[in-house]
């Protein structure tokens, strides 16, 4: 298995054995806990079975300084790289219309990008196997009011890392690529073709693009359609606890990491890929197939983690990391199981806990909804 390979999302998650407590009352000491030890500000859960919620709580504070509760219906979080099965689910609506091919060259849609050594396709990009590079120094956290465009300038110039389809490197900068490719052949902004394609149809009506991230945090939640709905404050972590993050602008890479959301919404969007509202199993099954290089799975499809967890369940999914978000959503479809969580931190070193919190939901959930 080659370096590239080895990275986040090519390894089962690491899950903790239960102790006294179990089922609800162990997750819900687990999450109180990540709160009373400061390793979160905030966080919120949703957690269907069978389209039910058997767990939906806030713990901790959107707002640290003002002690804001989170609401997992009302508070807005970043979801991070958990934006790109939304943008995997847009892409696969335009591919059933015929507008792209998964297999063609992304010349054919963007032919003014910069040719490289080799070439590379559409579903080598969604499947991160085009060999672009990911983030250096400090583009992780760019301000920079890109379009979509736009930002290619980040990256254009730079050479493919290895022959497309020899390897694997997991990044962002791919699903810009795909998005311009998507608002280039369908004739639309990208983030009105997820809209129109995805989000409305689902009824995900808490999940945005974030387009304005110069507004203050007032004025967004004065501006929203729902004026129930809040804007969590986005931190960062440090050895002298929680501070507010650096300003960045997500927009240019909507389709990797920019999306806004509530826990609700995201787990309503994993339901209905259980319940089959989302195209077909013939449209859908290279998404939810984990590629493979030399004969190894890489645990990821297009767009969406694809793994089993350390107990052998299959789940598909995306773990996020982002500045002043963190995010994990799981759909187990044996289980017919929705996870959901969100923590207003840039990466708080807690997914040890989050898996644990799972594992206990998984192997004993109540009848009884838990608010």
């Amino acid at each position: 298995m080659t370096k590239y390979l080895k990275n986040l999302f090519a390894r089962k998650r690491v899950i903790g054995d239960t102790t006294e407590l179990q089922g609800l009352l162990k997750a819900d000491a687990l999450l109180n806990n990540l709160v009373n030890a400061s390793k979160v500000p905030g966080l919120g859960i949703t957690v269907l079975k069978d389209g039910m919620a058997v767990l939906q709580k806030g713990y901790g504070y959107e707002d640290l300084e003002h002690k804001t509760p989170i609401i997992p219906k009302e508070t807005i979080f970043r979801i991070a790289s958990v934006s790109k099965p939304i943008a995997a689910t847009a892409l696969a609506y335009i591919v059933l219309d015929g507008l792209i091919d998964l297999d063609a060259s992304f010349y054919e849609y963007v032919p003014y990008y910069p040719k490289k050594q080799w070439d590379f396709t559409i579903r080598q990009l969604a499947s991160h196997t085009a060999g672009v590079r990911g983030y250096q120094g400090t583009e992780y956290g760019l301000n920079k009011p890109y379009s979509i465009k736009e930002s290619i300038e980040i990256f254009k110039d730079d050479d493919l890392l290895f022959e497309p389809g020899t390897d694997y490197l997991y990044n962002s900068f791919g699903w810009v690529l795909i998005s311009l490719a998507l608002q280039e052949a369908s004739g639309i902004p990208f983030e009105e073709y997820v809209k129109e394609k995805v989000l409305k149809p689902l009824g995900l009506v808490n999940t945005f693009a974030e387009c304005h991230p110069e507004r203050s945090r007032r004025a967004w939640n004065t501006e929203t359609a729902s004026t129930a709905l809040s804007l969590t404050i986005f931190y960062s972590k440090n050895r002298l606890g929680f501070r507010k993050a650096i300003p960045v602008n997500n927009f240019y890479k909507l389709a990797g990491g920019g999306y806004l959301s509530t826990t609700e919404d995201i787990a309503k969007f994993g339901q209905a890929y259980l319940d089959g509202k989302i195209l077909n199993e013939e449209v859908l099954s290279p998404f939810l197939t984990s590629e493979t290089i030399n004969g190894n799975k890489t645990y990821y499809g297009l767009g969406w983690q694809v793994s089993k967890d350390k107990k052998g369940r299959n789940y598909y999914g995306h773990v996020g990391n982002g500045v002043g978000g963190y995010s994990n959503f799981f759909v187990y479809p044996k289980q017919r199981m929705v996870f959901a969580i969100l923590i207003n931190c840039t990466n708080p070193n807690v997914q040890e806990e989050l898996d644990e919190v799972v594992d206990v939901l998984m192997s004993e959930t109540s009848e009884e909804a838990f608010t």
